[in-house]
């Protein structure tokens, strides 16, 4: 921003900053002596700000000026208002809330994290055609009152009293009787910044599916998607009386259910002013709901009358994926939606309850998926910005980011290590190398911090980790404590980012620095091979997230790797291809799989539908990635440990393996000036289409598979160049091509024939067809549970099923009815 400013920030006298004040409604008047040849507002709030002007709301943005870390950077909206002044008299005004500088944060039930109260700043600059110019700013001279805004609150929600609107007053010749002048308010103005994130915007509307009324008479409005938003209506009613709309994701036993909302009331309130029909919506807060239940509500509620807004940052759309099971589309669809609702300004964990917090585990684990999806760059750039300002503050990468939690953040890892691996994730994505400077201070600094604290053998062991966070086999309320060892977690993300950090300062030629950070990738890879891994390649720590991130992070060398994505194998085959991962596994175990040889193993975990399982919300009609994998248990209660958001997208991660593999698009260099192009069919999947909108153009991957035969239809931009793994060719054909269109039809290659499964096949023979296997435990289990087998064993080698049953206790003839069955079924 200019530093030459003379407008000041001011606050009503009568705003203490206090839980459920109104909002202040602010107005100056002013004479244009003609009308202008051009007119610029610009406008800022410590809090959240509605500019008018004239009698209108100026521009389209909502909740500005968003969440930044408001004492070193907080936004500036500019708006050309040019066709909105007239000659004479003029009015520009605004409407006050408490957003995020003001009101309460956090599950601590704290508040007055930035400021006590709200404060307004805004100058309307005026060129005239002679040259002239005037400015028209906030100062003490502005007057400022109540009007029907009233409570507003980002958890709460906002009372609108519609009889208390002033008429008129953002309008020349108001009488303001009863206004007072503004004070001046203590703020400094060199925080004052220039957007680099897109505005907040109403994105979208949605009819209700439904309307019903609940077992217990309550009217109840099911838009079919849970959103972050609010609601608009038109109603026609008599004066005083008030609509409350209380929302909530998810209803159980017929009633909405708002135990995921924890302490957030998310209750807006409208008072009628009676007369004709009103219209109206909140300005001062937002939810997270797919279900509104209304209370006062004058006569039938139709569908016309109420509509859902969704809103968030005004991203663009980039990439899109559709293939032949309608389950996975929509999986896909849960991935787009929670990011879209987690994007309201800053990447939040959730959007409804009593936190939406910018966490940067969640985002971290996300992120190739949302650079994939949107173009992230200035939603994400401007949080990268503030997390340095941060972490430059306090010494620390905070957890989240604004950072207002009571205690530090220490380093962790796949949380504080976001300073490293986001703006990789972006540099990859983007191909920027600017990415990478911009941040590379915060990068190199959290890397040395680290460095700092490894012991004597080079591993990260001590201090809180989060380990596998959400690990399902974690107490309910002990979500850090997985299966897998919390250092050993620590220990793998820091032989990715040290490399990342190695990459970096390479790219940019701080060769000094790259040689620092690469002989610190080397041992610290060295110390935990020497203490976790054996020389074949098996980890101490036998669980699918300690493999995951052994293999995709590059730790095992080539002779321990094959082994090791066995072993992962065997253990996703142990859990019946249920999920057995949290955060930091969860976004790697299906690539971990595919790189090793184990595709048919990584499609069974994807395509699995029983709790825990990717596609088990889906079952259950979720909509959005829910933050815990039995979020709503199969009987459909609500998990009552008390982190039960239905709209997480952190676990939505394994899209960007179906970006990946299914679509089969992967950038080789950054940016896709060079890509690779290899669909990998799997799960009787019959099509695929991909669309990725890269910063070169626009790539298109659509494959068929159909009688025997494969069609491939690829479309790259003319300034790349792809190398094409044709899928299924007997040949296993590798083919370069450049920009524009190609085609391909071909046979698939002729699998040899191996007998059918039955009883009759060694348990050898149906533990090597994952398919076979995984049909053939899940009966087993079912009659037999708790007891283990164990395929791969020595004396499983010559050792037919039928034989076996022979000597299990009690083996019934219908569970050998029902073996024969699931092996028949299986994917021979």
């Amino acid at each position: 921003m200019p530093e030459t400013r003379s407008a000041r920030f001011v606050s009503p006298p009568f705003v203490q900053g206090t839980v459920g004040e109104r909002a202040a409604y602010l107005r100056k008047e002013f004479v244009a002596p003609s009308v202008p040849r051009r007119a610029i507002l610009r406008s800022t709030a410590v809090g959240l700000i509605e500019p008018h002007l004239n009698g209108s709301v100026v521009g389209d943005e909502v909740l500005a000026p968003g969440w930044t870390s408001y004492r070193h950077r907080l936004i500036v909206s500019t708006h050309d208002v040019t066709d909105k002044i007239t000659a004479g008299a003029n009015v520009v005004g605004a409407v006050l809330g408490e957003g995020w500088a003001v009101g309460r944060l956090g599950w601590e039930d704290r508040r007055n994290h930035y400021s006590d109260r709200p404060a307004a700043w805004f100058e309307l600059e005026l060129e005239y055609a002679d040259g002239t110019r005037d400015i028209v700013i906030s100062d003490p001279s502005t007057t400022a009152s109540i009007g029907g805004v009233g409570a507003n609150s980002i958890y709460d929600g906002e009372r609108y009293d519609a009889r208390e609107e002033p008429d008129g007053w953002d309008s020349p010749g108001f009488v303001d009787d009863g206004w007072v002048p503004v004070e001046a308010f203590d703020w400094p103005l060199d925080a004052l910044a220039e957007p680099i994130a897109p505005p907040i915007r109403r994105i979208e509307e949605l009819a209700p599916t439904q309307v019903l009324r609940t077992p217990s008479g309550k009217l109840v409005v099911d838009f079919g998607q849970n959103i972050s938003g609010w609601v608009r209506f038109t109603v026609h009613g008599e004066t005083g009386s008030t609509i409350t709309l209380r929302h909530a994701e998810v209803m159980v036993d017929g009633e909405i259910e708002v135990e995921t909302l924890r302490t957030a009331a998310a209750m807006d309130q409208y008072v009628l002013r009676g007369g004709a029909p009103e219209t109206w919506e909140p300005r001062f807060t937002f939810h997270g709901f797919r279900y509104v239940e209304v209370e006062g509500w004058p006569g039938e509620l139709t569908d016309d009358a109420i509509r859902a807004v969704v809103v968030h940052s005004d991203m663009t759309r980039t990439g899109w994926l559709t293939t032949s099971n309608p389950q996975l589309n929509q999986l896909h669809s849960n991935a787009v939606w929670s990011m879209r609702d987690n994007f309201v300004g800053i990447p939040t964990d959730c959007p409804q309850r009593d936190e939406r917090l910018g966490w940067t585990g969640d985002i971290n684990a996300f992120a190739p998926t949302a650079a994939f999806l949107y173009d992230v760059r200035g939603v994400l750039g401007s949080w990268l910005k503030d997390l340095a300002i941060e972490q430059q503050e306090k010494g620390f990468v905070p957890w989240v980011v604004p950072d207002v939690l009571s205690t530090p953040s220490s380093p962790t890892a796949l949380w504080s290590d976001v300073a490293v691996s986001l703006p990789w994730a972006l540099y990859r994505e983007y191909g920027d190398e600017k990415i990478l400077e911009d941040a590379y201070e915060s990068m190199s600094t959290f890397i040395r911090q680290v460095a700092d604290l490894l012991d004597d053998d080079g591993l990260w062991s001590t201090g809180f980790q989060y380990g596998d966070w959400l690990d399902p086999d974690a107490a309910d309320d002990n979500p850090a404590g997985g299966k897998t060892d919390r250092h050993l977690v620590a220990g793998a993300y820091l032989c990715r980012t040290t490399r990342e950090m190695a990459d970096t300062a390479l790219i940019l030629g701080h060769d000094d620095d790259a040689a620092e950070f690469e002989a610190l990738a080397a041992k610290v890879c060295d110390a935990f091979r020497r203490e976790y891994v054996s020389p074949n390649g098996r980890l101490v720590n036998e669980t699918a997230t300690a493999y995951a991130l052994a293999i995709c992070f590059g730790i095992l060398d080539e002779t321990q790797l094959q082994h090791a994505g066995d072993r992962l194998a065997a253990v996703v085959a142990q859990a019946g291809y249920r999920i057995s991962t949290g955060f930091a596994g969860t976004p790697l175990v299906t690539d971990a799989l595919t790189s090793t040889g184990h595709l048919d193993e990584a499609y069974l975990l994807l395509l699995e539908t029983k709790a825990p399982s990717f596609l088990y919300p889906v079952t259950m009609g979720a909509t959005t990635i829910w933050e815990r994998w039995d979020s709503v248990r199969p009987d459909g209660t609500i998990n009552p440990s008390g982190m039960t958001s239905l709209n997480h997208y952190a676990l939505g991660a394994v899209v960007d393996w179906m970006h990946r593999t299914i679509g089969g698009l992967g950038a080789i260099t950054p940016g896709y000036r060079r890509m690779r192009i290899a669909p990998q069919p799997g799960g009787n999947l019959a099509f695929a289409d991909l669309t990725h909108l890269t910063v070169h153009g626009e790539v298109r991957i659509a494959w068929r598979l159909e009688g025997g035969q494969v069609s491939l239809d690829v479309a790259i931009p003319e300034c790349t160049t792809a190398e094409v793994a044709l899928p299924l060719h007997p040949d296993s054909a590798l083919v370069e091509i450049g920009g524009g269109e190609h085609s391909w039809q071909y046979n698939v290659a002729q699998v040899a024939e191996r007998a059918p499964l039955s009883l009759d096949s060694t348990l050898r023979e149906v533990s090597d067809d994952p398919a076979g296997w995984h049909r053939f435990t899940e009966v087993f289990a079912r009659h037999y549970p708790g007891v283990p087998l164990d395929g791969k064993a020595p004396e499983a080698a010559g050792m037919s099923i039928r034989t076996m049953l022979d000597y299990v206790p009690g083996a019934s003839a219908q569970l050998r009815d029902e073996l024969q069955s699931a092996l028949e079924g299986s994917s021979r």
